[in-house]
């Protein structure tokens, strides 16, 4: 699994958004450049678990950069 940039990523690496991505059923927005805990690839449709400011997250790889 690649990031946004090229990068290889691997389970454990921390990886920062690269912009604002409005959360489903919320109102809340996650703001470009926060950072995740070490992350876990995942197999489908989302890359990427991890946890971004304690709540648990699944992301597509194409919106994040490696930190």
């Amino acid at each position: 699994v690649k990031d946004a940039f090229g990068n290889v990523l691997a389970d454990g690496d921390c990886v920062q958004l690269i912009k604002d991505l409005p959360l489903k059923g919320s109102s809340q927005t996650l703001k470009g450049g926060t950072k995740s805990k070490p992350i876990r690839l995942v197999d489908g449709d989302h890359e990427i678990d991890c946890k971004i400011d304690g709540a648990p997250m699944a992301l597509k790889a194409c919106f994040v950069k490696k930190a």
